[in-house]
């Protein structure tokens, strides 16, 4: 028997931090000893009024379908902290919960484009946005975004990607994976741009309250009404909640956006779960201090991370702003070998040698950024220093 796949499929590459993540959970399985930095999940338990939550719901009934949409109390609350975050009021039609912000962008895309279609995709960026336009049938057009100037884009090389066939633009900011944050000056010429060419904006905002020390985080949506109209957020509780299993996300979005969207996800997925609903709504309408508890202890998992990357030969770590991730540039182990004769060809193969001794990260040939790599400090001060312990050791035994 011949089994043929799906020609789209030609088109899309696996993802590489999960791929990252199940080598290292099958080396752990084998009994090796690995620390994983793979990861973009909070080490932290969900809270417990948010599990409590659930528990009440799942005792008063709540396991029915849920509306295809998302619950009535869950679009309420998004749309209050839309109005309190982004400035600007919407209605419950302009809402859509999903099973994740994941399954949120695909529906987004597969709602919107058509083949020959076209998004800007500042690169590095997160490993799903390009393969899941190529899904869609459209093509990702990715646009270096500068080390040397802190990950931003540069506005004349953006007025020139643009052309008849660009439909949007995505703006991932905190960034997976720099941590870089978008300054209100440059979001404000994005804003002006994208409202001359008329195209809309994606704003990927799941790392929105994970901000570090005097930056900003700034919704482009609130710039002014016209750049509003053309902004599509995508929100959800994984990262700001420690709910990543939960699986909870949202857009919001013009009510034509949404309607399309909602066809896609009523013939597929239909209504995200319905305790997980439940969860997320008072993750968004009770006490908040949690949220505020994580951040203080990512803050510091950052410093840590950076300082110890910066103390290695050979790596340079700029800063993160905001998210839970450093980016470091280790370019100068490209070429090198290792103990037994490996050549260190790419950031692939670097990372092959690192979790063979015992440390996992993701390449940043995934993000669209050779040369350097993705580090998590979503995870403990302890496995931080032990792990980066065993990455400078083996990096310093390449010649």
């Amino acid at each position: 028997m011949t089994i043929r796949l799906a020609s789209r499929l030609d088109r899309v590459k696996p993802s590489i931090t999960l791929a990252v993540t199940q080598k290292a959970a099958d080396m752990r399985a084998k009994g090796v000893d690995i620390i994983s930095f793979g990861a973009g999940e909070p080490d932290f338990e969900t809270p417990e009024h948010i599990k409590a939550a659930a528990v009440a719901g799942l005792k008063s009934g709540a396991s029915k379908y849920p509306p295809v949409g998302g619950t009535v109390p869950l679009r309420a609350a998004i749309c209050e902290s839309t109005r309190a975050v982004h400035g600007f009021t919407v209605t419950p039609d302009q809402v859509l919960v999903s099973a994740g912000a994941k399954h949120s962008l695909f529906n987004l895309f597969l709602a919107m484009l058509d083949p020959g279609d076209e998004v800007i995709i500042p690169a590095p960026y997160w490993v799903s946005y390009p393969e899941m336009v190529r899904l869609a049938g459209a093509e990702a057009i990715c646009l270096k975004a500068h080390p040397d100037k802190g990950f931003a884009l540069d506005m004349d090389e953006l007025r020139a990607a643009i052309g008849d066939k660009t439909r949007a633009i995505v703006l991932n900011s905190p960034s997976n994976p720099t941590g870089a944050i978008y300054s209100r000056e440059l979001l404000q010429n994005i804003a002006d741009l994208c409202v001359e060419k008329d195209i809309l904006v994606i704003a990927d905002d799941i790392y929105r309250q994970l901000v570090y020390g005097n930056a900003e985080y700034v919704s482009i949506a609130s710039l002014g009404d016209e750049i509003a109209k053309r902004t599509i957020l995508i929100d959800g509780v994984s990262k700001s909640y420690a709910m990543t299993g939960w699986r909870i996300g949202w857009t919001v979005g013009p009510k034509e956006i949404i309607k399309g969207m909602t066809k896609i996800q009523g013939q597929s997925t239909s209504g995200a779960n319905h305790l997980a609903q439940i969860a997320a709504t008072q993750a968004l309408t009770g006490p908040q201090e949690c949220v505020a508890e994580m951040r203080k202890a990512f803050d510091a998992r950052r410093k840590r991370m950076v300082e110890l990357l910066n103390a290695m030969d050979g790596v340079h770590c700029q800063e993160p702003e905001g998210a839970f991730y450093a980016f470091p540039d280790v370019s100068s182990f490209i070429g090198k070998r290792s103990p037994s004769g490996e050549n260190i060809s790419d950031d692939v193969a670097l990372a092959g040698y690192l979790v063979e001794n015992g440390v996992a990260l993701v390449p940043g040939s995934g993000f669209g950024c050779p040369g350097f790599a993705r580090l998590s400090y979503a995870s403990s001060m302890e496995d931080i220093e032990a792990g980066l312990g065993r990455m400078k050791t083996a990096l310093a035994k390449l010649t």
